[in-house]
């Protein structure tokens, strides 16, 4: 039985191995290209909203932690917001309206033209991500959506000067891995981009 197991982790890391390497052919100008557009708000002065329903969430989290507080080494904050993190905000909207608003309520109060929407999602869309897009749309807000090759809902609302990030592949497990990645690749891009390397 140990050794079936073995061989089952061993599988997994292939697969893992696999998809990064389909991304590495596939994403790299993308990528390149978002942490650049990402440099450059900050630059600006504009602030970059994140949000994703779920394990989407927690990568949200993750993305905006590592730019307000730090990612590899000291420097100075960045401004980021989480927008599924506030529970009682997120709640209230719910109850008070639609569970689909509680992010696009959000950016309609603090998103702001210039500013970034970082969306992260697989599958087709949730209702939630939906609006949230539609929503920095209304706000002037250009979009980063880093999703899947099914995201096709998405795609649909996705404006010219926006950036889909899609990673290659259908196994959300492995896509959650390759979109935790990405998210810290674009944290080291933009501090490269904005502190020139590691202290």
């Amino acid at each position: 039985m140990q050794s079936e197991l073995d061989q089952h982790v061993i599988e997994l890391f292939h697969s893992t191995i696999d998809l990064t390497m389909a991304s590495l052919d596939s994403l790299a100008a993308v990528i390149s290209d978002s942490g650049a557009l990402l440099a450059q708000c900050l630059l600006s002065e504009n602030k970059i909203l994140c949000c994703g329903d779920g394990q989407h969430g927690a990568l949200a989290q993750i993305f905006c932690s590592n730019l307000v507080n730090r990612f590899d080494y000291e420097r100075p904050g960045l401004p980021a917001i989480a927008l599924s993190v506030d529970a009682t905000t997120i709640t209230a909207i719910a109850a008070d309206g639609s569970f689909s608003d509680i992010f696009a309520k959000q950016i309609r109060a603090l998103g702001q033209a210039g500013d970034i929407l970082l969306v992260l999602s697989t599958g087709a869309g949730s209702s939630s991500t939906l609006q949230a897009i539609q929503a920095a749309h209304d706000r002037e807000m250009i979009v980063i959506s880093l999703c899947d090759q099914s995201s096709s809902d998405i795609a649909a609302i996705i404006q010219p000067e926006d950036i889909e990030i899609n990673i290659p592949s259908t196994n959300r497990a492995r896509i959650l891995e390759v979109q935790l990645q990405t998210v810290n690749y674009l944290c080291e891009l933009i501090d490269w981009q904005l502190f020139g390397g590691t202290s």
